[in-house]
């Protein structure tokens, strides 16, 4: 997908990709991976989640990256936080208390920006994608991110003959391929095709939602 793809649908308010509440998988799973207060976390593609927060909440650092400026705004706004504001290298740093957002490329940053991301979530990055960026996402994350490195990955799964991504469908298959440097198990899956209106008007069967516990 093309920067401007996802900044048009930040500007057209079409983020139907959004929770307004924090990812049940996420509550569930989170305690699972036993990570110290004070952890910093790095949650690709952030978007205005409220995710971060909860991260937060819970005692870690956590390191954003998104390249809409609208959503990096909204999240602060929306969540009453003043920004410090500073540029690092090709991205616009927002700062407040814990929480980091980076806006810009998130294929610009380096090994030395999350050398101390020990943490990651991933809920809405690799679903974002279409396979042939996923493989390059993967790659990087794989290149950058520490030895040791765990956390949870979110994924989505059904007939993308029937209707085209994003979220993009990515199977029990590809993930475990695609993390086989690693560590993957998967820890959660759940039928979401009762919550999918567009899924079932396209004649989609079934939607399983995934959740994986990887490490680097």
């Amino acid at each position: 997908m093309e920067p401007a793809f996802w900044q048009k649908r930040w500007a057209d308010n079409q983020i139907g990709f959004h929770r307004t509440d924090v990812n049940p998988f996420l509550l569930a799973h989170w305690p699972t991976l036993a990570l110290a207060k004070g952890t910093r976390v790095l949650v690709p593609l952030c978007g205005k989640s409220l995710d971060m927060a909860w991260l937060a909440g819970q005692g870690h650092r956590v390191l954003g990256v998104e390249l809409s400026r609208l959503a990096v705004e909204d999240f602060f706004q929306e969540h009453g936080l003043q920004a410090q504001i500073t540029p690092q290298g090709p991205f616009e740093v927002w700062r407040s208390g814990d929480v980091e957002v980076w806006c810009g490329d998130f294929f610009a940053l380096r090994a030395e920006d999350v050398a101390d991301c020990t943490g990651l979530y991933d809920r809405a990055a690799v679903i974002a994608l279409p396979s042939s960026m996923r493989a390059r996402y993967r790659e990087h994350l794989s290149r950058i991110l520490p030895a040791g490195c765990k956390g949870l990955l979110l994924t989505m799964d059904y007939d993308q003959q029937l209707i085209d991504g994003p979220p993009f469908a990515v199977t029990d298959a590809e993930v475990r391929e695609g993390y086989a440097g690693g560590q993957v198990q998967m820890l959660d899956e759940r039928e979401v095709i009762g919550e999918s209106p567009k899924f079932i008007q396209a004649g989609v069967a079934s939607v399983l939602e995934r959740v994986y516990q990887v490490q680097f």
